[in-house]
């Protein structure tokens, strides 16, 4: 069978889904991206597209968001044309993200082929992100703004044959008139390779030994240190934590850029600007600002973590959530709807207000004094993300069922 899938900065949340497929060895998979150097995946044809047009930085601000999708799904659909006529391949079914508009025009193309698209994220002005945090703040066009942004997944509702949605929260997000077109279904975490290892070790620069399970690790982990994942409440945590235990040390994992959100002001970015509101009051030897790192140093710094922080306002869940779970980690998350879907307070994590990083650095400090008390939560989370979010046992056979019920019975997929 011919698969076509189709994401911006490949391979995005298809990660495990289509090494699988191209595994098997019975499709011909190709993939469109906009990603100049993507990782190579054996068995996928990379195709890069451009997009066609882009809006300038003065455009309308209701608009802007669409006319850049318009310029990429334009683009996209024109990839598609020259790959159809150039390598004779014509996809049986199309899976991709509808976020920035790619496949907006493909039905233009190809009116028969199916298509399954990824529903991330509904703008709204109350239960995300938007009005949660005091620090910032909305003005009164942020309603607007906020409405033209999801132009392009209502538009794309009526493109797709199937829409996605990898938790309740995120697909509820959305207008319920759309919830019945879109099934929930996690992208699936690899828990036959993310286990706890009582024998990890890390190096850390500073410091002559390696650091391991016995000693007091705090961990935080973002791809970016910014407010959506709470790095200033974390940060103001940390006068706290440190005081009251001497011996910890805290491991954080993030770049510097921005995902979600305003930038800072700061030359040095939120960091730059919650170490100079810190200040002094943080053991500064004590806390390692690690950057991104290679996948394999992130697994076993989480594997010595004696306390994991995961800080998120209401959005999207991050992976890093159920691979720390896996991975049984004792986590101190914020109490917010999605975190909730994924955890029950005491009993495979502990939940603390968004709002309290006082509340926090209390948890956490309870955590470090007591790890026996709480030393059940990482097995429980374990088994319960094994349970619902495995990708092999769980969410690959969903997503397999969902494929197939849009192709003729000659076209399925086997699953082994």
């Amino acid at each position: 069978m011919n698969i076509l899938f189709v994401h911006q900065n490949m391979p995005g949340q298809y990660r495990e889904l289509v090494q699988w497929l191209a595994e098997q060895g019975e499709h011909r998979i190709y993939f469109l991206t906009q990603r100049k150097n993507p990782a190579k995946i054996a068995g996928v044809e990379t195709r890069i597209y451009a997009p066609h047009h882009g809006p300038k930085k003065e455009a309308y601000g209701l608009s802007k968001v669409w006319e850049e999708a318009s310029g990429a799904g334009f683009g996209a659909a024109l990839a598609c044309q020259k790959i159809e006529a150039e390598e004779g391949f014509k996809p049986d079914l199309v899976v991709g993200h509808v976020g920035w508009g790619e496949l907006t025009f493909l039905k233009q193309v190809w009116p028969d082929v199916p298509i399954i698209g990824f529903f991330e994220y509904y703008y709204r002005l109350f239960g995300g992100p938007v009005n949660f945090d005091e620090e910032e703040p909305v003005n009164v066009h942020t309603p607007f703004l906020l409405q033209a942004r999801n132009t392009v997944p209502a538009l794309n509702i009526t493109t797709v044959d199937r829409g996605l949605s990898p938790t309740k929260w995120q697909r509820d997000c959305f207008p319920v008139e759309m919830h019945s077109k879109i099934y929930v279904c996690h992208d699936g975490i690899r828990t036959d390779k993310l286990k706890p290892d009582h024998e990890a070790r890390v190096k850390l620069g500073r410091i002559e030994s390696p650091v391991g399970r016995g000693d007091e690790i705090v961990t935080y982990m973002a791809r970016n240190l910014e407010r959506m994942r709470g790095f200033h409440k974390f940060m103001r945590a940390l006068p706290d934590i440190l005081e009251a235990r001497p011996n910890a040390r805290v491991l954080v994992i993030g770049g510097n850029e921005v995902s979600y959100g305003s930038k800072s002001k700061n030359p040095g970015g939120l960091r730059g600007e919650m170490e100079a509101e810190v200040g002094d009051r943080v053991d500064w030897s004590r806390v390692h600002f690690l950057g991104q790192v290679p996948y394999a140093d992130y697994q076993k710094i989480i594997q010595i973590s004696r306390c994991h922080i995961y800080m998120t306002m209401p959005f999207v869940l991050s992976w890093s959530l159920l691979e720390t779970m896996s991975m049984e980690a004792t986590i101190v998350a914020s109490d917010v709807a999605p975190v909730r879907e994924a955890m029950t307070h005491g009993e495979t994590g502990l939940l603390v207000d968004f709002h309290d990083h006082k509340a926090l650095a209390r948890q956490v400090v309870e955590v470090l004094e007591r790890p026996q008390d709480f030393a059940h939560l990482g097995p429980a989370a374990r088994r319960h993300v094994v349970k619902h979010y495995d990708f092999l046992t769980k969410c690959l056979p969903e997503h397999i069922a969902e494929m197939n019920a849009l192709l003729p019975q000659s076209k399925h997929i086997r699953m082994p």
